[in-house]
């Protein structure tokens, strides 16, 4: 005895609330391949920048100052994804490291600001070397205008996921 699965408008099998669609393959779900290409990406990245000196979190502020010069610690936070207090101890260490120096945004003594040192540079300077080295062997297979629509596309479902 054949069942037939409901389908939603664009021809796709809609399932019970709450149960995965009969024909469902991790595959063809697109946070699959997003969770794989970032895992990938971070394990990659992690082998280069420990090489340099650097981690993860640090590289994260430094491409932030890079563009920014000057941001809050919670602008990094945002634009690196990561909690304000997990950052507040990231950029600490970064200050220790003599990477970062930070200061009371003028406007608002409760903002702290944080700013790249000139070692800082020559970090992010070695991070963005290596940085550029995973992104050209990364995309070697690509055209600019597939790398623009995958941005386009990247910052749609990222503006999709808002609440």
């Amino acid at each position: 005895m054949s069942t037939t699965v409901p389908v939603d408008s664009a021809g796709r099998s809609r399932a019970e609330p709450g149960a995965a669609p009969r024909d469902f393959s991790f595959r063809t779900w697109p946070f699959y391949w997003l969770a794989r290409a970032n895992g990938r990406y971070l394990g990659n990245m992690e082998q280069a920048l420990k090489a340099i000196g650097l981690d993860i979190p640090r590289w994260r502020v430094l491409m932030v100052l890079h563009l920014e010069h000057c941001a809050s610690v919670s602008e990094i936070a945002d634009h690196a994804i990561a909690k304000l207090p997990t950052m507040t101890k990231i950029v600490q260490r970064m200050q220790a490291d003599g990477l970062v120096v930070c200061r009371q945004r003028p406007s608002d003594g409760r903002v702290t600001e944080v700013m790249l040192t000139d070692a800082g540079k020559d970090a992010g300077a070695k991070a963005w070397a290596a940085a550029n080295r995973l992104y050209e062997e990364a995309f070697r297979h690509m055209k600019k205008s597939e790398i623009a629509t995958l941005n386009r596309l990247l910052e749609k479902l990222a503006s999709g996921l808002m609440r």
